[in-house]
């Protein structure tokens, strides 16, 4: 397993990953710009050149960082790969300064985010796509 920071990213590849992470329909997402112009760091995970796993840090530009969408393809799932990623992350995004990362998950991925280091907190949530 290859892991590498801010790598150059292929939006086809991840949007590819992301789609067969989550279950979801494939749509073409622009990842390096979105990447460039929001993110802190980025890791990914390469197996023979091809991408197996994903994560990044949007941030705050100061003190705070967010981790969003931790992937990884769902044949190489519950291998090592996500918490090895999510580690690389928080050791990059203290690198450049931040001093708190947050994440915002499922209570199915409680476990996985409390072997990466992380402790519960409370938190609000507002959707913006209801009315206010």
């Amino acid at each position: 397993m290859d892991i590498r920071i801010r790598f150059d990213v292929d939006d086809e590849a991840v949007s590819q990953l992301h789609a067969a992470a989550f279950a979801s329909s494939y749509r073409l997402i622009p990842w390096q710009e979105r990447l460039s112009r929001h993110s802190v760091t980025w890791v990914g995970a390469f197996s023979a050149e091809e991408l197996v796993g994903f994560v990044h840090a949007v941030w705050d530009g100061g003190a705070h960082a967010f981790l969003l969408d931790t992937i990884v393809a769902p044949d190489r799932q519950r291998t090592g790969i996500g918490r090895t990623l999510v580690q690389t992350l928080t050791r990059q995004t203290k690198l450049h300064g931040c001093q708190w990362l947050h994440v915002d998950f499922e209570p199915s991925l409680a476990g996985f985010y409390s072997s990466c280091g992380f402790t519960p907190t409370e938190a609000g949530l507002l959707s913006l796509t209801q009315p206010l």
